[in-house]
């Protein structure tokens, strides 16, 4: 596990409020699958799908926490993390797209699911009216929790898996840099903020804790709209 240097921060004191919550989400179905490497190509290309269409709303909250920093510092980081949710992680999409036959075509063609445009709305709505603190707390399950479902399918993962791109991305070391550098920004952020916004920082990672559980969860149902 990616453990934060102040063991005592914020960010320490929001994983053990929500452990059973990531403990779900590890051991949920679609996860459980991916690491068997039996999730169907169906759910996994639903998932996709969505996924390249989350990472532009995610991008979009990371150039507004750039905009927000009020160090030159955090300036740099979240508009280089905006940069990599659009460029390089859409090329490892766009390595499953090519495989599954999925055109710019149909990705634009493709509207987002329900989780989908539940969680890009709540960042975005976050971003514009939330402060820079809440902000942080808000994007952080996002970077944490890939990196440890990465890391803990990686470890149980089999010889041959067909989602070993997607795996290794988030088990790798270069993205557990940028989640360390997440953790100890949003850690920094919410030294000596009050205790109604620290809080409100709390609500913002439990939302977004429940809201990649959904995520995930719609991509396994292949959830759609109903009407």
């Amino acid at each position: 596990m990616i453990r934060p240097i102040d063991e005592t921060g914020f960010a320490a004191e929001a994983w053990t409020r929500n452990e059973a919550a990531y403990e779900t989400i590890r051991t949920m179905p679609f996860n459980a699958e991916l690491a068997a490497g039996t999730l169907a190509e169906a759910r996994f290309r639903h998932y996709i799908l969505q996924d390249a269409h989350y990472l532009i709303g995610f991008g979009r909250a990371l150039a507004l926490a750039a905009a927000k920093a009020p160090e030159p510092e955090g300036i740099v980081q979240f508009a280089k993390a905006a940069e990599t949710a659009i460029v390089v992680e859409r090329s490892l999409h766009g390595g499953f797209f090519r495989d599954y036959g999925i055109t710019a075509e149909t990705f634009a063609g493709t509207p987002l699911s329900p989780p989908c445009d539940h969680y890009v709305s709540y960042l975005l709505a976050t971003a514009y009216a939330e402060p820079y603190e809440v902000l942080l707390a808000a994007l952080l399950p996002c970077f944490w929790i890939y990196a440890e479902i990465g890391t803990d399918i990686l470890s149980r993962a089999g010889a041959g898996n067909p989602y070993a791109a997607w795996i290794d991305t988030y088990a790798g070391e270069e993205f557990g840099i940028a989640v360390a550098e997440m953790i100890a920004a949003t850690d920094a952020a919410a030294l000596g903020v009050s205790p109604s916004l620290r809080a409100r920082m709390h609500r913002a990672f439990t939302r977004a804790t429940q809201l990649e559980w959904m995520f995930w969860d719609g991509a396994y149902r292949e959830a759609v709209w109903p009407v």
